[in-house]
Formats: C-alpha cells, structure tokens, sequence
C-alpha cells in the first residue's frame, strides 16, 4: 500500500470517528437540549459536527484543501480553547463515560487531521 493510501485511509478513519462521536452528541442535543455547551444559542457539537463533515466530503472530492484546513483550524482552535477552559475550571466541556473531556480527544483529533492532510499534500505534491 502507498504511503499515501495509507495517510488518506487514517484521515477519513478519524473523520468517520469523529462524526459519530460528534454525531451522538448533536443527537443527544436535539433530544434533550443538554448535550453540548452552548456559545450565545448555539451548541458547540453542531459546529464540530460540522467540521468533521466538511472535511469529510473535502476529502472525498479530493479537491478544495482549503476549505478542509479552514474547517479543521476552525474546530481545533475551538477544542483547544475549550480544552484551556476546562483544564483551568473556567468551563466544562461533555465527558466520554470513563469521565475524559471530550474537547481533550476533540484537540488530538484535529490536529492530527491537519497534520495527516499537510503530510498528504506533500506527498501527493512529491509524485
């Protein structure tokens, strides 16, 4: 398998993950209203829902990188500000059952998916 089978086989794994980690969150919103925290009116889930399905469908077109980087700095800037938030006890971010912040896996997933998509392009760019 070429080396970039492979990194685009990761970037659409975490994107397939994140969606339904991110995807349960908003569904638990739409049902409950208690699912996410929420900026003004709007529930951050929604948002990182979709910034996972931008990329997602950037990534199956194989073309508007840009947008894929604007999406994934977008959601990674956020989970990082909430992950600042957390870690300080000015905010709480929602918690995977074993009580890890979700924002925690949020920030590694991002900046792994950006990394993943540099490393990507410059192959791709290479051959």
């Amino acid at each position: 398998m070429k080396t970039s089978s492979l990194v685009s086989s990761l970037i659409y794994i975490i994107l397939v993950l994140g969606l339904i980690g991110s995807g349960s969150l908003v569904f638990e919103e739409i049902r409950t209203g208690e699912g996410c925290p929420k900026l003004w009116v709007i529930p951050m889930c929604m948002v990182i829902f979709i910034c996972f399905l931008v990329p997602f469908i950037v990534q199956m077109a194989k073309k508007w990188n840009s947008l894929y980087f604007i999406f994934t700095g977008l959601a990674a800037s956020i989970a990082l500000i909430a992950s600042i938030m957390q870690f300080t006890g000015n905010g709480e971010c929602p918690k995977t059952d074993s009580g890890t912040p979700m924002c925690y896996y949020s920030l590694i997933l991002f900046s792994t998916l950006i990394i993943l998509k540099i490393k990507l392009s410059q192959q791709l760019k290479n051959s």
